[in-house]
């Protein structure tokens, strides 16, 4: 079980039970999501509660994951965990590159774009959507920024984001403002 303080980041959820002998089917968030094993510990949220939850025998299976819950050994107790947040330590994250970042670094950065000689706020980072050709991120509008629309700007280092800054909390982009 994880203490009050240490930061949990969402990676995966279960969807359904797989079988008749307390298999789960997962959705990771991993990429890959062979990943999602990778990690020591696990935990869900359950009747407000955190539960560590261990994994074992995981494997891919169609488009998503498959594992066997250590304590869950039937069907009905598989289906008991359907719809289950899996949270895991954010410290067991690998170390990334100094241009590389986590989907959840990005969130909540405030997006600052260059139009005819003026500095305007976009908005903020909400989430970011897999689309399969790239990424997109989901800005929703904030205080200061240039109007009330959510935007969906491809996620495009060097292309379309020229620059993030963490430390700042702000990323800019070459976006057009009426895009």
């Amino acid at each position: 079980m994880s203490s009050p303080e240490e930061e949990m980041l969402l990676a995966g959820k279960i969807t359904g039970a797989y079988g008749i002998k307390g298999w789960v089917k997962l959705h990771a968030f991993t990429d890959p999501p062979e990943n999602f094993f990778a990690f020591s510990r696990h935990q869900v949220v359950r009747r407000g509660q955190p539960e560590a939850i261990q994994f074992e025998d995981g494997r891919t299976q169609g488009k998503g994951l498959i594992a066997r819950v250590v304590g869950v050994d039937t069907r009905t107790d598989a289906e008991l965990l359907r719809g289950t947040e899996v949270w895991v330590p954010k410290a067991e994250l690998p170390v990334l590159g100094p241009q590389d970042y986590y989907w959840h670094q990005l969130q909540g950065l405030q997006v600052w774009t260059e139009h005819e000689g003026q500095t305007l706020l976009l908005g903020v980072v909400d989430h970011l959507l897999e689309t399969g050709a790239n990424d997109v991120l989901v800005l929703r509008p904030c205080d200061g920024s240039i109007d009330k629309r959510e935007r969906l700007i491809p996620y495009l280092p060097d292309d379309v984001v020229l620059e993030i800054d963490k430390e700042a909390g702000t990323m800019t982009v070459v976006w057009h403002p009426e895009d």
